[in-house]
């Protein structure tokens, strides 16, 4: 069962937090059409891998889409949306306001077409405040929620690599856009759903947040040393690195056990979650000790045969190889063209019992479905030919 293979998606977005959030309604079964520039919209390029330059990411982010390329400025582009968003339910733009107003794509407008649409956008900022109008990307909100100050070192603060702001708004806005249709089923009434990366990455850091408004505890960033419980911390072994994460006193227990040393249980300074991690270097050198004197598997064997999470540190190589990883299933090799072996496509990271969630359909390629598209639309091939001719597709 597909949930949402009634559903009409028009994904106006660009990189990540629009196309991500398209991709998981597409997912879930919605009809999803990936509308770019007539050249190829920029992300679209981000780290090529195929021949013609087609980038990684994009691969990911536009699994279950059909692609139409068009240019809305232009008036035949115009006349193509004209009778392309009465078809949609939901409209995704991640592009700021004033770019939306400019192609008449901002939720008063949509609604002329469709008065019970669903439009979700995002923006760096949210829609008030003296930084509304700016625009940003995921760094942006790392950096302003304190994220980069706590994630580095006192001197060095540091961004996330891999984007986390935008695949959470991404998510939030789906999610958001799920209840934007069940609010449409229950009332007929349409939905503008705005996400913001700055709320997104203030989300997630809240609980520091919270703790520094009441006790102004000022904490700076230890790398990946852990402020809040010991031994929580990256180790160096014989052959590479792990990570440990011992939180809370039974987890603390078992590892002093493996330590085989008492003064851990016995000192009081060491008695809470709170008091190891304001001495969390003396536990972490303890830690290295015993690590340094194993390899990376002797280290985690005895660390998992004590019940104390952790992990190889993996490389991007390493993941594709590791035996977890693999047989979870969950990077589906999926063939593109322009490329020599099929790429590694992360499917949606839920299971359901009942629904399906497959990659049914690969990104598509510049322009793949336009024809199909507008016949769809009724218009004619000589119409479909002029619009070529004038660039609006």
């Amino acid at each position: 069962m597909q949930l949402l293979n009634d559903v009409r998606v028009l994904d106006f977005g660009r990189y990540i937090a629009g196309p991500f959030c398209a991709a998981l309604l597409g997912d879930l079964g919605a009809d999803v059409i990936r509308i770019e520039k007539v050249d190829g919209s920029e992300d679209r390029f981000t780290a090529p891998v195929s021949r013609d330059g087609d980038g990684a990411s994009f691969m990911q982010l536009n699994r279950n889409k059909r692609g139409l390329t068009l240019n809305p400025r232009k008036p035949e582009g115009r006349q193509i949306l004209d009778r392309l968003i009465p078809t949609a339910d939901i409209v995704i733009a991640n592009l700021p306001p004033d770019t939306l107003a400019s192609m008449a794509l901002d939720y008063e407008n949509l609604r002329k077409h469709r008065s019970d649409i669903i439009l979700t956008t995002s923006t760096a900022f949210g829609s008030s405040g003296p930084y509304a109008t700016r625009v940003g990307f995921d760094g942006v909100a790392q950096a302003m929620s304190g994220n980069m100050h706590m994630t580095g070192k006192a001197d060095e603060p540091t961004k996330n690599y891999f984007p986390y702001v935008d695949f959470t708004t991404a998510s939030l806005n789906a999610m958001a856009t799920l209840a934007a249709i069940i609010h449409r089923t229950k009332t007929g009434e349409g939905q503008h759903v705005q996400g913001c990366l700055l709320a997104s990455a203030l989300s997630i850091a809240n609980g520091t947040l919270i703790e520094q408004a009441l006790l102004g505890l000022n904490r700076s960033g230890t790398g990946n040393r852990g402020q809040t419980s010991a031994p929580s911390d990256t180790f160096q072994t014989k052959d590479g690195w792990i990570l440990v994460q011992v939180v809370g006193n039974p987890l603390f227990e078992r590892w002093a056990r493996l330590m085989g040393e008492d003064l851990w249980r016995t000192n009081p300074k060491y008695s809470t979650d709170e008091s190891r991690g304001i001495h969390a270097v003396d536990i972490s050198n303890r830690m290295q000790k015993w690590t340094g004197a194993r390899t990376t598997i002797e280290a985690v064997t005895a660390l998992e045969d004590a019940r104390i999470p952790c992990a190889e540190v993996l490389s991007p190589q390493e993941a594709l190889d590791n035996e977890q990883i693999q047989s979870m299933g969950f990077l589906e090799p999926i063939e593109y063209p322009g490329i020599d072996a099929p790429a590694p496509i992360a499917h949606m990271p839920m299971d359901f019992s009942t629904l399906d969630v497959s990659i049914r359909r690969r990104a598509p390629t510049l322009g793949e479905h336009t024809n199909e598209i507008l016949e769809s639309l009724g218009f004619d091939k000589n119409e479909i030919i002029a619009f070529k001719d004038a660039r609006a597709i």
